[in-house]
């Protein structure tokens, strides 16, 4: 396992769309175990392949609950029910913060690392980040998409 660089603000490949993933093979599975660390050593909640610079449809989750994290390969959005308005961040924009408008409720369908297709109807956090990483795999970042005025940028702790 390794921690992966990340991609940040500014750089094209964050505004491409991911590739379907065909086979889950060694090099999927090496991909995910990294991307779940350097998730971690970040502190992050989602990350998505794009972000570590891989065009893969690949996204990685963890609420930090006693669940553990979360794999979606190739996720679809199959519908969302309401709206929430939430605070968000994102490893590719360090220190930086907005509100978003977000669905409430999320049923999403994907492949998880065994290869088997798993359908979720996902709440709050879960559906925030669903959403949030969903769109990393289609291009679209976060700050496309505030609330206008909300974004600010909190400094680091030194």
């Amino acid at each position: 396992m390794a921690i992966r660089n990340l991609r940040y603000e500014g750089d094209e490949i964050l505004k491409k769309k991911s590739r379907e993933v065909d086979v889950i093979d060694e090099k999927i599975q090496t991909l995910i175990d990294d991307m779940i660390e350097t998730m971690h050593k970040y502190n992050g909640v989602g990350l998505a392949a794009v972000q570590v610079g891989v065009l893969k449809r690949v996204v990685v989750i963890d609420l930090y609950d006693d669940n553990g994290p979360i794999v979606l390969i190739n996720p679809v959005i199959i519908k969302t029910k309401g709206e929430q308005e939430v605070d968000e961040g994102c490893l590719s924009f360090p220190n930086k913060f907005a509100k978003v408008v977000r669905p409430e409720e999320v049923v999403a369908e994907f492949t998880n690392r065994e290869g088997k297709r798993i359908r979720v109807k996902a709440k709050e956090l879960l559906a925030q980040a669903i959403m949030h990483e969903t769109d990393h795999l289609n291009g679209e970042l976060f700050v496309d998409k505030i609330v206008p005025g909300t974004l600010e940028y909190v400094e680091p702790e030194k």
